[in-house]
């Protein structure tokens, strides 16, 4: 990264940050602060005003992206409960440009029925899921999330259960918009972010963000860089996982666009 880009990131940190919040509360190598950085460097891409925007979140690691740190209106809500706050937010004010970010757990356990039915609704929100595949503040327990084989505290041998693709999800429920990407791909993941932001209708991006404290450890991965290493190796974009032969893609993770269709709204 050029000294000049880097000089620009900063200042859009500072810029939407409040800096009394600082330093962020996430552990060292926690993929959480790449998403906050690339939800506010799409934000300043998308020429959105900040001032015209609502943040919800949830409980877990992920609830604490952007509230108390974004300079905006917040609000922090109970365990899965975020997408039903911000519906009625919205529908209380339709100029408000709706943004729910939490975990997995959050989103897709405790609070899955909101997120199928938000989608179903095609309700006028971006719902960003920082995905690290663990219940990471409340103990390490498997999610819905998790991969075959993970061991959690829940799962010590091994989780035996398939994960669920919440992208698959939410577009048979009806969402206008549906991407993943990961913080490995950081520009990939502004993209699809500032795509969203300015778009109608339910918009979902599965963010993949590794947790290095209770999934890392107990994976064995050596550190929090192996587990983006890991990320990079596992994922494959959309376009070339078209193009593959079919036995290649095992244990691939797609990553791109999956659905853009008009709103319903």
């Amino acid at each position: 990264m050029s000294e000049k880009k880097g000089k620009e990131m900063e200042a859009t940190w500072k810029k939407y940050l409040r800096k009394e919040t600082l330093p962020l509360p996430f552990c060292p190598g926690c993929g959480h602060g790449i998403v906050l950085s690339a939800i506010l460097r799409a934000i300043e891409a998308s020429g959105i005003d900040i001032k015209d925007m609502l943040f919800v979140s949830g409980i877990g690691c992920a609830g604490w992206i952007p509230s108390p740190h974004i300079r905006a209106d917040t609000m922090h809500v109970t365990h899965g409960r975020p997408i039903a706050f911000a519906t009625g937010a919205k529908l209380f004010n339709p100029r408000l440009k709706v943004m729910v970010v939490s975990g997995d757990g959050d989103l897709a356990s405790i609070g899955g029925n909101h997120l199928i039915h938000a989608a179903r609704r095609d309700i006028d929100m971006v719902v960003v899921c920082a995905n690290n595949e663990i219940y990471g503040m409340t103990g390490g327990q498997v999610s819905p999330t998790t991969g075959l084989g993970v061991k959690t505290t829940t799962t010590l041998a091994g989780n035996i259960e398939p994960p669920l693709d919440l992208c698959k999800l939410v577009e048979a429920a009806g969402a206008s918009y549906v991407a993943r990407s990961t913080v490995f791909h950081l520009e990939h993941l502004i993209s699809l972010l500032k795509r969203a932001l300015n778009l109608k209708g339910f918009s979902f991006i599965d963010a993949l963000s590794p947790c290095p404290t209770q999934y890392g450890r107990r994976n064995l991965y050596a550190s929090a860089a192996e587990q983006l290493k890991d990320l990079e190796k596992r994922c494959i974009l959309l376009q070339e996982a078209s193009a593959a032969p079919p036995e290649t893609l095992k244990d691939k993770v797609i990553i791109g666009e999956f659905v853009l269709r008009d709103s319903k709204q």
